[in-house]
């Protein structure tokens, strides 16, 4: 099952390629996703029922139907063998055939005369672990046979089965929550309980719960590396980027090593803005496996995101001729769009992202601030200010950011009365957003280049009243201010009142070339013929 409530594309299933720490128990190794292990391990034992059984169970959980199908449809029929059945309607499942599946169910409960509930567990099971949208109906009634006959006694694997069946539909958590605490209830050790738990808890988006499910699930079983990465998923939906890279990293301290943990691992780089990190990553993995497509697109990705738009776009371009053109994601048009936009292919970026909106009319309003910033790298200021308009208008109630992206916009256009306007209205809304005031200030500098209005200084002079009570937050910010008004006032003469703006210059930049020549001059002894003033 995966209860991810939004599909973070980037990450990738793991690979086949590891060592062999359980070997032994190749079913637990399928539970903690070290597939290469338990490959290994089921490989080595033949072509027994048990391991084709299992084999098929791996490649259902790896996202991979034929497979699944392939080594479930290896197990030997046999009418009087239930498992054997049961393997057959699994091979039936993975090849979305649901009333073939039924049948051979049904035919796995008659084998049994309807008095085996591991036979029950094991069709609720295969149903739980499949992604095919089966009538949950049926199969929760082979659910309800198995719970008579354990006579009110819970058993753990059922009830996690009735979980995952139940935790197919949209309105199911409620019961699903409800299985999975039965099967804790049963055996409080379950840390596979606890971790569905987790999931169904960032399905609901109750992080908080999700964590503490995710902690017991890695307290009962410190080896549990799907709770690790569930976990680093669940910091990562919360925005708390440093803790889900610090847990990602403990995740692949556990997990299996192969290319497709490296790989992930890179993924999640780039998805914590760790964008130069994630580059070396992909570049190790693409080394080993010059063909990975998720990771050329990484690829592609990160190298735009490095400021590197040259190398990105024959990235990019490279990973569209390996990915089919019908799988191509809706961010593959986004990325493109603005890497061609920077480009100067202005049109081709704009057809780019327009492909994007059509692709995903769910999120046309968002893919419009898209279009608007491909149209801000090629310059095209008016076509920006067009389409952050139209997003505006589509919305109830515009948001601030939306009202500061149109703003520079306007900056862009040299229309900085509309600029200072829309800055205005933010700072109105939302009087502590800080960098608003320094955003004010440059649009009244550029409607008033030569201060002699001073246009520009009440907002910087408001800038260094909230910035200095975090002045390494906003050294940049407080530099040019003080700069600034240092400057507004030697230009008009005072250089008393000058001095400790660039004092304070100084003080953040100590560096600060044209501060350090302006606190010379007024110390110099003064010339009569001296009229320069320094530059701003």
């Amino acid at each position: 099952m995966n209860f991810k409530p939004w599909n973070i594309s980037f990450l990738v299933a793991l690979s086949v390629s590891g060592s062999a720490a359980y070997a032994q128990n190749p079913q637990k190794a399928i539970e903690l996703e070290r597939y290469s292990e338990a490959r290994a391990a089921l490989l080595r034992q033949g072509q027994s029922a048990e391991s084709s059984f299992e084999l098929g169970r791996l490649y259902q959980k790896r996202d991979m139907p034929d497979s699944a199908a392939y080594y479930f449809s290896r197990v030997p029929v046999d009418p009087k063998n239930p498992m054997s059945l049961v393997a057959a309607g699994r091979a039936a499942l993975a090849k979305g055939d649901q009333a073939g599946a039924q049948t051979q169910f049904d035919a796995a409960v008659k084998a049994s005369k309807g008095k085996d509930a591991k036979v029950y567990t094991m069709i609720a099971q295969a149903y739980g672990e499949s992604d095919v949208k089966a009538d949950n109906a049926k199969a929760l009634s082979y659910v309800t046979a198995g719970e008579k006959l354990a006579k009110g006694k819970d058993d753990p694997a059922l009830m996690i089965a009735r979980g995952d069946i139940y935790g197919q539909s949209d309105q199911g958590g409620g019961e699903a929550m409800n299985s999975y605490e039965r099967a804790l209830l049963a055996d409080p050790n379950s840390a596979l309980a606890n971790y569905r738990k987790g999931e169904l808890n960032v399905r609901a988006r109750n992080y908080n719960d999700a964590k503490a499910s995710f902690e017991k699930a890695i307290q009962l079983d410190p080896n549990y590396a799907p709770a690790y990465n569930a976990l680093a998923e669940t910091y990562f939906y919360a925005g708390k980027y440093d803790d889900a890279l610090a847990t990602f990293q403990k995740y692949q301290g556990v997990a299996e090593k192969s290319p497709g943990t490296d790989a992930k691992y890179a993924s999640f780089l780039f998805l914590t803005k760790k964008y130069p990190e994630a580059q070396v990553e992909v570049e190790k993995v693409l080394a080993r496996d010059p063909n990975n497509i998720t990771m050329n697109r990484l690829l592609a990705y990160t190298l735009f995101e490095n400021g590197k738009n040259a190398e990105a776009v024959t990235a990019m371009e490279k990973y569209m001729k390996l990915q089919p053109a019908d799988k191509l994601i809706t961010e593959d048009y986004v990325y493109y769009g603005k890497m061609l936009s920077k480009a100067g292919r202005a049109q081709e970026g704009e057809t780019a992202l327009k492909t994007a909106i059509a692709k995903d009319p769910k999120k046309a309003a968002e893919l419009q601030n898209e279009l608007a910033q491909g149209y801000m790298l090629s310059k095209n200021y008016p076509a920006a200010i067009s389409a952050y308009k139209a997003k505006m208008k589509s919305d109830a109630t515009p948001e601030l950011t939306d009202q500061i992206r149109l703003a520079v916009a306007y900056g862009g256009n040299k229309q900085y009365d509309k600029a200072d306007s829309l800055y205005n209205a933010v700072l109105t809304a939302r009087p502590t957003y800080v960098p608003g005031y320094l955003m004010r200030a440059k649009a009244n500098y550029f409607m008033d280049p030569d201060s002699k209005q001073g246009l520009a200084k009440p907002h910087y002079e408001k800038y260094i009243e909230m910035a200095k009570a975090d002045p390494a937050k906003y050294k940049d910010g407080l530099v040019e201010a003080n700069e600034y008004l240092g400057y507004y006032y030697y230009a008009k003469g005072d250089k008393a009142a000058a001095a400790p703006y660039y004092e304070q210059v100084l003080a953040l930049d100590p560096e600060n070339a044209n501060a350090k020549k302006v606190m010379a001059s007024m110390k110099a002894p003064v010339k009569a013929t001296s009229k320069t003033a320094p530059k701003k």
